[in-house]
């Protein structure tokens, strides 16, 4: 038996999204407190992102919102979604430059808070600096940004009500298509 999400109420979907982001958030948390895996600027602009979004999915399963704010959280969620996977596409992009490419560690985040001013430390977050570089702890062959990516990805189709999976080439093919588009464009920009 197959599961329809239309049969499902919004709140419980932008609860699923919730628990879905905070489940990241975990992840991530783990791999910096468990096995101390330090964060770059560029995944702490995610975590940013992955908070603001948790946020906003917490804020609509309370509000439960009508047919207007449902668009509205739908494209915030977008919003933040696109976001998201820029920030992610930076970071693979600064991890597979050559080494001799590789930009500087930069000072640390709590140094550049004290010390720079607020418009200064976050362009130094959006560069990236050497330590976005590394590569660090992988699931199924992809580095902590191109997971990142695809939550965000993921996300934002289920907001849409479009449900990943096996089923998405026959019920959204205009969708499907379009993704697969946009993994050949971002080849030819890497």
């Amino acid at each position: 038996m197959q599961l329809d999400i239309r049969n499902i109420s919004d709140r419980l979907l932008y609860l699923a999204g919730a628990l879905f982001v905070s489940g990241l958030m975990a992840t991530g948390f783990y791999l910096q407190y468990v096995l101390r895996q330090e964060p770059c600027p560029l995944c702490m602009v995610q975590r940013l992102i992955f908070v603001a979004m948790l946020v906003l999915f917490a804020v609509a399963a309370l509000h439960g919102p009508g047919r207007f704010g449902k668009r509205v959280y739908a494209v915030l969620t977008v919003l933040l979604s696109l976001m998201g996977v820029a920030v992610a596409a930076r970071h693979i992009w600064l991890q597979n430059l050559p080494r001799d490419q590789m930009p500087a560690c930069g000072p640390g985040l709590n140094y550049m808070l004290e010390t720079f001013p607020m418009a200064e430390v976050l362009q130094e977050l959006l560069q990236g600096s050497g330590e976005c570089a590394a590569r660090g702890w992988s699931f199924l062959t992809l580095g902590i940004p191109g997971n990142a990516s695809i939550a965000m990805i993921f996300a934002a189709l289920m907001i849409q009500g479009i449900t990943p999976g096996p089923f998405l080439i026959k019920e959204h093919a205009d969708v499907f298509w379009g993704v697969v588009a946009s993994m050949y464009v971002g080849n030819v920009m890497l």
